[in-house]
């Protein structure tokens, strides 16, 4: 176990120490204490730093994160349920992103006079509606 000050994490994890010390106000991660003015953390933030990022980009909410590291016999509370239940919603915001990716793409290469007497643009309209709009 190593011991980090709040600029060696800030480092090393890409957060910078302003969302640190947030996180730190916010019970997500824990100083060990101070060295001089600079908090210092145990090497194991890194992990738990990583976890927030990966539940951020999983479209979890801090007070969600929080909640899977409230302690529970020394273990993260990951429903497997839930997880996959959040798996698919990441598929499918994927899947219309890439169809309005696709439909940009068009729009920007569309050699027709107006887009929307173009073919392929209102068959790219139709699956955006088709795949539940927004």
């Amino acid at each position: 176990m190593f011991r980090l000050d709040i600029a060696e994490v800030a480092q090393r994890s890409g957060f910078p120490p302003s969302t640190l010390r947030y996180y730190e106000k916010r019970g997500l991660i824990a100083s060990d204490g101070r060295q001089g003015l600079r908090r210092q953390y145990d090497d194991s933030v890194l992990t738990r730093l990583a976890l927030i990022s990966l539940g951020q980009r999983a479209g979890y909410t801090l007070d969600d994160i929080a909640a899977l590291f409230r302690p529970q016999g020394g273990k993260l509370d990951l429903s497997r349920h839930e997880l996959r239940n959040q798996a698919g919603n990441l598929r499918n915001q994927a899947q219309k992103l890439q169809a309005t990716a696709n439909l940009l793409d068009h729009i920007a290469a569309c050699t027709a006079p107006s887009h929307l007497e173009c073919p392929r643009f209102q068959a790219l309209l139709k699956d955006v509606l088709n795949s539940g709009g927004y």
